[in-house]
């Protein structure tokens, strides 16, 4: 089967803008691992603000990653949960985890 690079580049342009920045990934991860309140997935990411935690989710949104549910309760609680379009990236992350385990490993045997 011939391979044809330039759809090749323009699949792993799209994976990379997906994945791109510091906390895609992480707020994904926190997302698979049950977090579902504002606030339990930003403490489960040191280092994210409000701010750039706010604008992961309403990008996520928008991008079919998440669902959004809006209960009327006083005070109003939301809650946020993968799609499972977002659920097919999980094996993605779980081999980026080993490679990422593995690396550091290689580099620290080699110090």
């Amino acid at each position: 089967m011939e391979r044809d690079q330039t759809e090749e580049l323009r699949a792993l342009q799209d994976t990379l803008y997906f994945i791109g920045g510091k906390w895609r990934i992480p707020v994904i991860n926190s997302l698979c691992n049950g977090n579902r309140r504002f606030r339990e997935i930003e403490r489960s990411i040191p280092g994210i603000t409000t701010r750039m935690l706010s604008k992961e989710l309403k990008d996520m949104e928008l991008n079919k990653l998440l669902k959004r549910t809006v209960y009327p309760e006083t005070p109003v609680l939301i809650e946020y949960e993968p799609t499972e379009y977002c659920r097919t990236f999980g094996n993605i992350i779980q081999e980026m985890i080993s490679w990422g385990r593995e690396h550091r490993r290689v580099i620290v045997e080699d110090r």
